[in-house]
């Protein structure tokens, strides 16, 4: 049996960003995944990191690469058949973004872990939350072939949409709100050269694309697909047709051609379960809310998670502030519900639906107009992309 003041579920990037936020703090942690550290990595995943993200790995001291490596995105566009509307970030709200795959991120994270003594056990099997109605929770979990037991103070969950610490949730306790989307977004991932220094967001006739980076030599575009789709029947070389013809003329005429690293579809959501705290339990990230990837809002709405959960933490072992344990939700929720409405207002603006018909289509045109001759609306875009303070 191990004791700790805080037991964190899952190695992603909010329960390492948790993680290292709370040793910073001087608060005991230990956080537990069920898979091994080749699999965490090999999660492809977000890659434009927000300022309050970038702010957070800088406070943690974890930055050196991100700042090295990544790429500073001083905008980005928005495109109609031939036209391109560029949201210009720094001269509406004096922002930017930073393009720094997630995968990248928790690589540092966990690189980083066994200095600043951050203990993570992988491979954890049969994960279970137990007493999280009272104060004094526990979980356990089967590894080697043995039972494990951790008692703590209090458990996050940071262990995505599938994970068990939602689910240890009486259903009577909580809310959920939910829309699924009849499409999924079709990536590749490809060491070739970007069409365009910045992402571009397309709206065409035949569907939504995607071009965006990881890096000056490394590219990932999307389209989306219905859901139905395979991914056998999407060979390179139609996937490269339809996104050069979605994309427009001038990304066209940039694009260059590769094999594929990695090729998926993933199906796209919104979803929210309120409250993000039940008893001894908080939730973080996927576990308590998933945003479609269209604003590039997953993994920084996760950070701004942690942000809440770590102060909240933080004044309850420090300062023995209890009322904040109580306000983490509202907090939180407040920030996700913005987010939420921000990537559900662009996925409806540049994808068509099933259901749409002329006037439909009419009303995106209109609203893609409005938006390139507004500097309300380019600014209203602007510091949602950013990302909202915390």
């Amino acid at each position: 049996m191990t004791r700790t003041e805080v037991c964190i579920i899952g190695a992603g990037p909010a329960g390492l960003l948790l993680g290292h936020s709370l040793r910073s703090a001087g608060i005991g942690c230990i956080v537990l995944e069920r898979r091994d550290p080749a699999h965490v990595l090999s999660r492809i995943r977000a890659g434009v990191l927000e300022r309050n993200t970038v702010d957070l790995m800088e406070r943690l001291g974890l930055d050196a690469r991100l700042k090295a490596e990544g790429l500073k995105h001083d905008g980005f566009n928005l495109a109609d058949g031939e036209r391109l509307i560029r949201i210009d970030l720094e001269a509406l709200v004096g922002g930017h973004v930073v393009v720094y795959g997630q995968t990248e991120l928790t690589r540092d994270l966990m690189d980083a872990s066994t200095a600043r003594g951050l203990e993570i056990r992988y491979n954890c099997a049969e994960v279970a939350l137990r007493d999280i109605e009272g104060g004094a929770p526990y979980v356990t979990y089967r590894k080697n072939g043995r039972e494990h037991r951790v008692d703590t103070r209090f458990i996050v969950g940071c262990d995505g949409f599938h994970g068990p610490s939602r689910q240890a949730i009486p259903p009577a306790a909580g809310q959920v709100f939910a829309r699924s989307y009849p499409f999924g977004w079709l990536g590749i991932l490809a060491d070739v050269p970007p069409c365009n220094e910045e992402l571009i967001y397309a709206a065409h006739e035949r569907g939504f694309a995607l071009a965006s980076m990881r890096s000056a030599t490394r590219s990932r575009y999307y389209i989306d697909v219905p859901i139905t789709e395979k991914l056998e029947d999407w060979p390179d070389e139609r996937l490269w047709d339809e996104l050069s013809l979605r994309l427009g003329p001038a990304a066209r005429a940039q694009v260059t051609r590769g094999a594929a690293i990695e090729k998926s579809i993933a199906p796209l959501r919104s979803f929210v379960f309120e409250p993000m705290r039940y008893g001894s339990l908080l939730l973080c990230g996927d576990a308590a809310h998933i945003v479609p990837p269209t604003g590039a809002k997953g993994l920084n709405l996760a950070a701004s998670d942690v942000h809440y959960a770590a102060d909240a933490l933080t004044r309850f072992f420090r300062k023995a502030d209890r009322d904040a344990i109580s306000d983490y939700s509202a907090k939180a929720l407040r920030r996700v519900w913005k987010c939420e409405r921000f990537s559900w207002s662009l996925t409806r603006l540049m994808h068509r639906f099933q259901d749409d018909g002329p006037f439909e289509r009419a009303m995106q045109t209109a609203e893609l107009d409005y938006i390139s001759s507004s500097r309300a609306a380019q600014v209203s875009i602007a510091e949602n992309y950013v990302g909202l303070p915390v």
